[in-house]
Parts: structure tokens; sequence; C-alpha cells
């Protein structure tokens, strides 16, 4: 379409549908291939003279825009726009896959609704910001005097209608109990209300170009200011008390809100409002973008949530990692501790296939079986090597808080040979033990009862699913994504215990105490908040291996799991019912070397995943991420063996050499 076939379409008097298509036309039109802003810019000016030497088109300008006006309600773009319908997290994720899924109409009133069908693209942002002020000028006198009220007008209200929403929020109770002390007593939401209402009136009386508007608004800006600042005290309990997306989300709105109420004083109060509307225009714009993306709306509202749940793996993970000779025997007496009970799961595992469940409850009766051996092990306080990476990655992380100041990096490199010799000790305790551990029990089963752990076809099948070749590496790695998996549960699951302060309610409540007593109480409210991260971790890991398969299988997916010690029982019990001439077989060494892939897959992935998550939570930036590469490399020359052998002794910090900060 060309500039005349779009001005001889331009109809005042057609329904509002089609006067809605036609300005999408018109801007689709300014728009071109959405490459060039010089060329986009250069039609707006066409346009802006075609109308300005034409008196008879200038006119059908005049009505179009009167009508347009009058078909539409402005306050909603300006005052709601890019907000949440309701001021919470699910609410706006429904709003935003809705809007994804449902196409949108032009034939609405609410011009908030139709924004995005006009200005679509990102290239939209760039031409309306390049738009100079003599054109925004020219654009400025073709508009009507009414027109020109009709905006200031409804700046006005969307200011009305965002101050209200901020005061709303901060009076929100789950707001406003969590800001300090000094905040609530500063009382900056109850002014809002007051401040916002002299602005209006000397906008009444005085107009909105004059000194006493300027300096109302400059008292109002100071009011939004002292709001923020009072609601961002809110992060801070958040940060010692426990995270919720919720509210996190409402801080974000808030802060967004006020953002906007200072865009619409400019607009309103501008000694040139053609550019203060433009920028506002062009934000609109992207923020509309923005808010039809639901990853970024995931990623915004839980980022501080992530870093808690990463803080809190480090915590845990921080007793997964050894630091000296010692330590690292007590390791490998952990491990071996962990592949005694997972001989045994490996036994209960064979003989649920006896019992001929169905899928879904053959798979939770595995998934059980394993939750309850992870939930001892962990309860005897001993170690399941392929749990440690998922916790072990941000406690590593954690070392990084301080990067810029001296021997960070150097620490941190230090935490990764502590983790790796953690690793091999965990593994090779788990892996030895589990082997002679099913073993001695398929012996005990044979001198019994005369028969192994499982006969002879189920062993085949056993190392036909072990095998190097087959899809074994791929399970391996998928059960690497469930071990990091269980990790996220647990710390989120951590995360809402302490946020709704269960542990101080099983020590305090009456119910509680009037039935276990007070010092009863007290024990089980410890127990509960030293534990919950462990046993939402080894709960949920367990019925992921058992049930994940199953789901997989029904939905044709063919994906299961390769756990290495759970495989290395499996293989053994395998050995053990085919006799020594299994040795004989390729078959029985290409499944010893699946296992010895599976180990390394389920701890590499699981590493990985946490060590990214971790890394975003403490916001490292790429240029640190080099230097902890450089750094990596560095320390395999010159020492490969530190990632092998422990030292005899842990280093003090007098033997930390010195070390030149990093710089992000």
């Amino acid at each position: 379409m060309d500039l005349q076939q779009l001005l001889d379409s331009m109809a005042p008097e057609a329904p509002l549908a089609q006067r809605h298509l036609w300005l999408a036309d018109a801007l689709a039109w300014v728009r071109g291939d959405a490459i060039d802003v010089a060329a986009a810019l250069s039609r707006v000016r066409l346009f802006v003279g075609a109308l300005e030497a034409d008196a008879a088109l200038r006119e059908r300008w005049h009505a179009w825009l009167r009508a347009f006006v009058a078909g539409v309600d402005i306050t909603p773009l300006l005052a709601d726009f890019g907000f949440a319908p309701r001021t919470a997290f699910l609410s706006e994720l429904g709003h935003r896959l809705r809007r994804k899924l449902l196409p949108g109409t032009p034939e609405t009133r609410d011009l908030a609704e139709l924004f995005s069908l006009l200005l679509p693209s990102p290239f939209d942002v760039r031409w309306i910001k390049a738009l100079d002020t003599a054109t925004l000028e020219r654009l400025a006198a073709l508009t009507p005097e009414r027109g020109t009220d009709v905006w200031n007008q409804s700046l006005l209200d969307a200011l009305t209608f965002c101050t209200s929403q901020v005061s709303a929020t901060g009076f929100a109770s789950e707001i406003r109990i969590r800001m300090s002390a000094e905040a609530q007593a500063e009382r900056p939401f109850h002014e809002l209300p007051s401040v916002f209402e002299a602005l209006r009136r000397e906008l009444r009386v005085h107009g909105p170009r004059s000194a006493e508007a300027e300096q109302a608004a400059e008292r109002l800006r100071g009011q939004l200011d002292a709001c923020r600042h009072a609601a961002y005290t809110v992060y801070q309990h958040l940060e010692e008390h426990g995270v919720s997306v919720g509210i996190v989300f409402r801080l974000r709105q808030l802060r967004e809100r006020i953002v906007r109420i200072k865009q619409l004083l400019d607009c309103l109060l501008a000694a040139q409002p053609g550019r203060a509307n433009a920028a506002l225009l062009a934000d609109l714009v992207q923020v509309g973008i923005e808010n039809r993306s639901v990853r970024a709306l995931i990623a915004a509202s839980s980022h501080l949530t992530a870093a808690k749940v990463a803080e809190r793996s480090a915590e845990s993970g921080e007793h997964y990692i050894t630091r000296d000779a010692a330590e690292y025997k007590e390791m490998l007496g952990k491990a071996a501790g962990g592949g005694f009970v997972l001989g045994f799961t490996t036994w209960i595992k064979f003989a649920l296939y006896g019992v001929g469940l169905s899928a879904f409850w053959g798979g939770f009766a595995a998934g059980f079986n394993y939750a309850a051996c992870f939930v001892l092990i962990m309860l005897l306080q001993w170690t399941v090597a392929t749990k440690q990476p998922a916790v072990t990655a941000p406690a590593m992380v954690a070392k990084l808080r301080d990067i810029k100041a001296t021997g960070a990096v150097r620490r941190f490199v230090d935490e990764v040979a502590n983790l790796f010799r953690s690793q091999i000790a965990a593994i090779l305790g788990n892996v030895g033990m589990v082997v002679p551990t099913v073993l001695l029990i398929s012996s005990l089963l044979w001198f019994l009862g005369g028969e192994a752990m499982i006969d002879a076809d189920k062993a085949r099948h056993v190392l036909h699913d072990l095998h190097l070749l087959g899809p074994t590496a791929l399970f391996a790695a998928f059960t690497g994504v469930l071990l990091f998996a269980s990790s996220i549960i647990a710390g989120w699951v951590e995360n809402w215990f302490v946020f709704h302060k269960l542990d101080s309610a099983i020590a305090h409540n009456p119910r509680f105490t009037r039935v276990l007593g007070r010092a009863r109480a007290a024990r089980w409210a410890g127990f509960a908040r030293a534990n919950v991260s462990g046993l939402a971790a080894n709960v949920s890991l367990g019925f992921m291996l058992g049930l994940v398969p199953v789901f997989a299988q029904f939905f044709g997916l063919g994906l299961d799991v390769r756990h290495v010690t759970l495989s290395a029982g499996q293989l053994a019990a395998a050995g053990f019912s085919l006799g020594l001439e299994v040795l004989r077989e390729p078959a029985f060494w290409w499944a010893v070397a699946g296992v010895l892939v599976v180990g390394p897959l389920n701890l590499t992935v699981s590493f990985y995943l946490a060590f990214r998550l971790a890394l975003r939570a403490q916001a490292i930036s790429t240029g640190n991420r080099q230097l902890i590469r450089q750094a990596m490399r560095r320390r395999l020359r010159s020492a490969p063996l530190s990632f092998l052998l422990p030292p005899r002794e842990r280093p003090g910090p007098d033997d930390e050499a010195a070390e030149p900060s990093a710089h992000g």
C-alpha cells in the first residue's frame, strides 16, 4: 500500500474495527520492512507533509482523530498497560498464556488491548525514539485542540489510578508487616494520597506549566522515592526469613508503577511535551513486547528465589566437600555405608518385579523403595555420591560472592579440587560396597533357597540395558537432570518451610505442645528445620527415579534412568546369576563400560546445571567466568594430582598465596 492509497482509505465514519484496522495499516506502512529507521522517519514526514499540504485532507484527519478518541479509552493504556490485572504472580502468568494462545481483536474500546496489535515490533521502539523535535511539533500541530485536552485529562486520570495502586500495595498486609521498623515509622504510603491531591489542586488552579505545579510534582516525586525505599526494606526480610515469588512480583509491580508515574508527570508538565510523549509511547511498546514473554516473567519474579535456593543448597553442600586426608577417609566410610544400604535397595527392586504390579504402581513401589533407602542413608549420616554435585556446586560458587577480594578465585579453584576428590571418594565408596553387598545377598539367597537374586533371563536383560553402545549414556545424563531437579525441590521446600515459620509453629503451637510437650515439640522443630531439605531431596529423587520412566513410557518417550550405584548393584546381581562364565562374555564388559560412563554423566550433568544456576544467582559476570576458567587451566597444568589426592592437613589461611583481585 502506498501513501495515496492509505490516505484515500481513511474514513472517519467507518465502524470501530475498520478505523482501528486502518490505523494498524498506517503504522505498518511507516514500519516498512522494519530494518531502516531513517526510512521509517521519512515515511512519517511524508504523511505529515501530505496533511499539511491539503486542507480538505487535514480536516478529514481531524474528523478521524475525533472519532478515534471518542471511541477508545486512553487511560487504561497509560495506567495499567504492562501491569498484572491482579497483583499476583499466577494470575499474570495465566494472563500472558491466554494472550499467547488467543488472538486479539481490533474491535475494542480499550486502547490497552488494541496497543499490541498496533505496535507489536521492537522496531517500533527504535523509530519512535528517533523522532526529532521538529517532526513531533508538526505532528502536534495536526492534532485538534480537543484531542490535546483529552490527552492531558487521560494523563491526570492515569496518575490517579497509578498512585492509588502504589498506596494499595504499600498498605497490603504481606508487604506492610515485612517492612523495616524505620520504614513503617516514616509512614510514606500514608502521606502519598495527600501529596498527590496537592498536585491536583495546583494543576486545577494554576495549570500544568506553572511553577506551583512543578513544585507540587517535585514533592510527589520525593514521596514516591520514599515509598520505593520503604518497599525495598522488604527484600531484607525475605533474605532472612524466606522468599515468596508472589511478594517479589508485587514489589516489582510497585517499582514499575512508580516509574510510570514519573513518566506521566513528565508528559503532563514538560515544556515540550512531544518529546516526553514519544518517550512514553516507546516505553509502552517495549513493555508490551516484554509482557508477552512468559519466560521473562518467571525469570524476573523468581530470581531472588533462585538465589535463595542456591544459598540454601550451598549450606547443605559444605558438608559434602572434603579438604584433607582425614575428611577424605571419612567420606569413603560414609559412601561405603550408603553403598551397603543401596545393595539392599537393589534386592528390593528386583523383588518388586516378581509381584507383578501394573506400570504405575510398579513405578510407585520402586520410587518408595528408593526414597525410603535414601532417607535411611541420610538419617544414618551416610552418603550417596550422585546426590552431592547439585548441592556442592552452589557451595563452591558461594566462594565467589566476594570475587573482587584477594585470593577469591584461588579459593574457588581449591574448592573445585576438593569437590573432585570428594566425588571420587564417594563413588569409590558407593560402588566398592554395593557390589560385595549384592554378591553377599545373592549368595545367601542361593544358599537358603537355591535361587539367585534374579534369574538368567533377567540377568541377560540387565546386561543389555547397561550396554555402553545402547542408550545408557543418554539415560545417565537424564538421571543427572533428575538429580539437579531434586536439589531444586529441596531448596524450594526449605524456603517454603522457613517462609511460613513452620519450625516455630511446631515448637510453640498449643496443639503441638499439648500433645508432645514443650521439650519434645522443640526437639521435633529442630529436627524438622535441620532435615527438611534433605528429606525433600531424597523423597523427591526417589519417586522421580521410580515414576518418571513410567510416565515417559506412557507418552511413548522411551526414557529411563541410570544411577551409577544402583546400576553397579544390578550388574553384580546379573553377574552372580550367570556365574563366572560371564567374565568371558563381551556383553558383560560392555555393561561394565556402561556403568563406568554412568557415574561421570550423573555427576557432570547435575553439577553443570547447579553450577549455572548458582552463577546466575551470584551474578558472576562473563569476564569473571573467563578468569575462573584460566585459573582452572593453570591448576591442571601445575598441580594435576591435587584433583585426585587430598593434602595431609587442611591448608590454613596463611598458606594461601596472594592473588590479584578479579574485576568484572
